[in-house]
């Protein structure tokens, strides 16, 4: 059981395939209320790959396998992050077994019984199958955890058995895909003039004076672009503006927060309580029956918030104390005095400078000496926390190293805990602590303890009642009963200042939120429903502690593409294209130096001059990457001006003065061996684009969930 446990855990970390195997197998699950009522019709086909419609009743019915799955495993039923993975898990098998099957059936790959025993127990054990029989004691594979869990395999729960075989499927795709990927890989060839073009684009060099006007010189107001010009643009680029079926809403929400009398009820029932646990005998227990959030009796300084911690030393035994406020929780604490712990804890900071333990003895004596002079520095009088953040190499930085609390129990590195517990009070460490990781310069920020307090907590969290969650819904559905119209929606917005207005743009089909709204597919399959039309206000929708009234105002196909479905950018290239004829134009009657064409230009016109320029990692001062300016600096003959051109977001006038060309290069090895790596990068993208391209993929799911 644990050992299942721990495969559904951590197999999320292995390779492509196997991340699709035992953990959502294990994990996910749905609970089918049927298809959406939204959509109508009787169509009952949630897809097609390859040619082959997947039915509904399939797809359910193996997500309903994997629900059970998951709750004989985990003892509760999936939540809604679980259930949108089970659905992505069922949708990713299905391309597996039809898009991806059928070229590993034509091609004739397959991976045998022998194969897959070899992988599990054999000489070549998967990387996955590694990771999950580790020995705890070495860190390492041991294949007689393996040997052991397949001679008890029989035994096992049915449950636990299919999970196993599912696991062993993933490890057999992973292989299958592997095989299929390698494949391609050793179809594909670099070329001598390949790996030369790659030689040269690193190593020949230009050194460029430019002048350069960027597009933002000229005022956007001072460019009209009308729709006839948007048009043209967008039908002599149509391969640039792919359409999408989207949403664009407009919607107000209506916050369900606690009323006065809310608040006084809730003051009431804290005085209340801390009476009666004053008086009570169990007081643990009496604090986790009466608390929303349960804490633990004995509690460490790390684990008793801060605006209690200031308390601690006035506090009496048996006294009452707060309540404290932490957002909308109040707490009440009953003190029982202290203990000591077998534990210490502590609070420390760190300013780590990377070394890692296999990097080589130069590399590790630089960092070291960087490190003194850090903690040198600190000795003689500079800020820790100013330290951290300026030199600092790993996330603690920006907080002036703060590690926060921790114990002596393992969760440091040895050498590291060893060099705090072992410090008495609170101060700069006098030397560097060495690690794995590089060398640490350390301040204790608060001294070791292995004090625990006994505090019996009462933890509540103010709601609003149902009587005012009722009178926030008959606020939000009276608006949306006014307001059915998007000229009414839009005038009581005018009219009534307090309401908070948000905008949604192109929401796609299958969006489980919309902006910082989680769970809100109710509101997106409105916002599809085919009956739901542009200018339509919705019914009152509840979200979390919210109710919302929506506005549907945009639509967007991925069959029709029109202007407004991308008017912004549309409008940004025609008006780019519009600035640039208008700078060449005027560009292209001085005459002269750069310097005295950008006088005689004007305002917005920058002369700027740039060395060792390559065709691979070029960067202009102003101009940033230009790959056009680049291509032209060198194309240029040294001492060549060229004629004003448009790059990416400016007009150059680019003079070429100095070319170094690439060495003459014997052996072309590492430029091959790089090209080929790059393109290797880049094959799983490509083979999965090209299945699915070729399997003609159409997902129907949104309509359905």
């Amino acid at each position: 059981m644990a050992l299942i446990t721990k495969i559904r855990e951590k197999s999320g970390v292995a390779a492509a395939a196997i991340a699709i195997s035992l953990i959502l197998f294990l994990i996910g699950g749905d609970i089918f209320q049927g298809r959406s009522s939204f959509f109508g019709g009787s169509s009952d086909v949630v897809g097609e790959i390859g040619g082959e419609n997947i039915k509904f009743q399939d797809f359910q019915k193996k997500v309903e396998e994997l629900s059970q799955n998951y709750t004989q495993q985990a003892g509760r039923g999936p939540g809604e992050q679980e259930l949108a993975q089970m659905r992505e898990q069922v949708w990713n098998q299905y391309i597996m077994d039809l898009a991806y099957g059928k070229e590993y059936e034509s091609l004739g790959l397959a991976v045998t019984p022998k194969e897959l025993v070899d992988m599990v127990q054999g000489e070549n054990i998967h990387p996955s199958v590694r990771q999950q029989f580790t020995n705890p004691q070495t860190g390492q594979f041991d294949k007689n955890y393996v040997i052991q869990f397949l001679k008890n395999f029989k035994t096992m729960p049915v449950a636990q058995q299919q999970a196993w075989a599912n696991f062993e499927k993933s490890l057999s795709q992973d292989r299958l895909r592997s095989k299929y990927e390698n494949l391609l890989r050793m179809s594909t060839y670099t070329t001598n003039a390949e790996a030369q073009k790659e030689y040269t684009a690193q190593t020949a060099k230009v050194d460029v004076r430019y002048l350069y006007v960027p597009f933002y010189s000229v005022a956007d107001s001072a460019i009209k672009v009308s729709d006839s010009q948007l048009e043209e643009y967008l039908n002599s680029h149509k391969d640039l503006f792919k359409g999408q079926s989207t949403r664009s809403l407009q919607y107000v929400t209506f916050p369900v927060i606690p009323s006065k009398a809310d608040t006084a009820s809730f003051y009431n029932d804290i005085k209340r309580l801390a009476k009666e646990l004053a008086v009570t005998k169990n007081d643990s227990a009496f604090a986790m029956m009466n608390s929303d959030v349960k804490t633990p009796y004995y509690a460490t300084l790390a684990e008793i918030p801060e605006a209690v911690k200031g308390s601690l030393s006035s506090m009496v035994v048996g006294g009452i104390y707060g309540p404290f406020k932490n957002g909308l929780s109040y707490s009440i604490y009953k003190y029982g005095g202290v203990q000591k712990d077998s534990l210490y804890t502590v609070r420390a900071s760190h300013i780590l400078i990377n070394a890692d333990k296999n990097a080589p003895d130069s590399v590790k004596a630089a960092a070291r000496k960087r490190a003194e002079g850090i903690l040198g520095q600190i000795k003689g009088g500079a800020s820790f926390e100013a330290m951290a953040q300026q030199f600092g190499s790993d996330g603690t930085a920006q907080q002036g190293g703060d590690l926060g609390y921790f114990k002596n129990n393992g969760g440091m590195v040895k050498s590291f805990e060893n060099a705090v517990f072992g410090y008495s009070g609170t101060g700069l460490l006098p030397g560097l602590v060495e690690t794995d990781f590089g060398y640490h310069v350390v301040k204790v920020t608060e001294a070791k303890t292995n004090t625990r307090y006994k505090l019996a907590a009462v933890n509540r969290t103010i709601s609003p009642s149902q009587a005012t969650m009722d009178e926030i819904l008959r606020k939000a559905d009276a608006f949306a009963s006014a307001n059915d119209t998007k000229d009414k929606f839009e005038a009581a917005l005018k009219k009534d200042k307090s309401l908070l207005m948000l905008r949604a743009d192109k929401i796609q089909e299958g969006a489980t939120g919309v902006n910082n709204l989680q769970n809100a597919r109710d509101i997106v399959r409105w916002a599809f429903n085919n009956d739901t039309k542009i200018g339509e206000v919705s019914e009152v929708f509840q979200n979390d502690n919210q109710y919302i009234v929506a506005l549907e105002t945009g639509a967007t196909s991925k069959d029709v593409v029109k202007v407004d479905d991308f008017r912004d950018e549309l409008t940004a290239r025609v008006r780019g294209d519009l600035k640039a004829e208008q700078i060449t134009k005027k560009l292209g009657g001085i005459s002269g130096t750069l310097e005295q064409i950008a006088q005689k230009y004007g305002a917005g016109a920058l002369v700027e001059t740039v060395s060792d320029l390559t065709l691979a990692q070029g960067v202009l001062t102003s101009a940033g990457a230009d790959p056009t300016a680049l291509g032209k600096a060198f194309g240029l003959k040294v001492g060549q001006k060229s004629k004003p051109f448009k790059g990416e977001a400016g007009v150059f006038v680019m003079e070429t003065t100095k070319s170094t060309p690439a060495p003459a290069i014997a052996d072309l090895t590492m430029y091959k061996n790089s090209a080929k790596m790059m393109a290797a990068q880049r094959t799983s993208f490509y083979i999965n684009e090209a299945i699915k391209e070729n399997a003609k993929v159409v997902d129907n799911r949104a309509k359905f969930y």
